[in-house]
């Protein structure tokens, strides 16, 4: 006998070069897992609505109510479990608009959350080694590719319009260091604020046991693994050499405190 979930809806919060792509590509290799991508990004708004066909107003505005809606019909499997990606400052974009379809939670972006997604977890996905992180950052910034590979997903997976060459920049390095900092701090808070566990998971961990990873996450979820199904990455590795030397030339002359 099958047991419905007893999850509704997980979010992956990240920030940008810790693998959360590759993550949610094996979670929607499981099949029960949900399709989880990045759909609440302000920027690609526009982009998501067109693809699920959400109508505009008179006004030709978009009816979040009708935007969050189509969200949950693509990205549920069957048993009605919901995924998506939050970066840090995603989840306030979110929490902002559904605070105007529901102006009595408005403040608690926690409660919100619950509102309109249900019975909610959170995994939060972090690097240990923030200067390869900022470092695939910024070469990400620089080309306007920021995965190879994928299931979809919108904006980001090649070069986009005005995406150049790589170039070193050790002070861009170093201010991109600093915000992840300040991003993580920033979910650190969150989660303390609220008095939520999430299901924590290190980039290098998930790098070298993509599959094991994956088990613990759906353990967390309450799901199992069907019989039968593989779990299988649909998004390729990016670092090469250069991000090697990159970094191994940041250390050599790191900045002045």
């Amino acid at each position: 006998m099958t047991h419905p979930p007893d999850t509704d809806t997980y979010f992956i919060c990240a920030t940008p070069r810790t693998g959360s792509s590759l993550l949610l590509g094996l979670l929607d290799s499981t099949g029960v897992a949900g399709h989880p991508q990045a759909y609440f990004r302000s920027p690609d708004e526009v982009a998501w609505a067109e693809r699920w066909g959400v109508a505009r107003t008179s006004q030709h505005a978009l009816d979040y109510g009708d935007f969050v809606r189509a969200a949950l019909a693509a990205g549920r499997t069957g048993n009605g479990v919901f995924g998506a990606k939050l970066m840090w400052g995603t989840h306030a974009e979110l929490t902002t608009r559904l605070a105007r379809l529901h102006p009595d939670l408005a403040g608690d972006e926690l409660g919100l959350l619950e509102r309109e997604f249900g019975r909610v977890r959170f995994v939060w996905l972090r690097r240990d080694d923030v200067l390869a992180q900022a470092v695939s950052w910024l070469r990400a910034e620089q080309t306007g590719v920021w995965f190879i590979g994928g299931k979809g997903e919108i904006g980001g997976g090649r070069a986009a319009p005005g995406g150049g060459r790589p170039a070193y920049d050790r002070d861009a390095i170093t201010r991109t260091m600093r915000t992840i900092e300040e991003h993580n701090a920033g979910w650190e808070r969150w989660f303390e604020g609220y008095g939520i566990e999430p299901h924590r998971i290190r980039y290098e961990e998930l790098s070298a046991a993509p599959e094991a990873v994956t088990l613990r996450v759906l353990d967390h979820l309450g799901l199992a693994l069907p019989a039968g199904r593989h779990i299988t990455p649909s998004h390729q590795r990016q670092a090469d050499r250069l991000n090697e030397e990159w970094a191994a030339r940041y250390r050599l002359r790191p900045p002045v405190v």
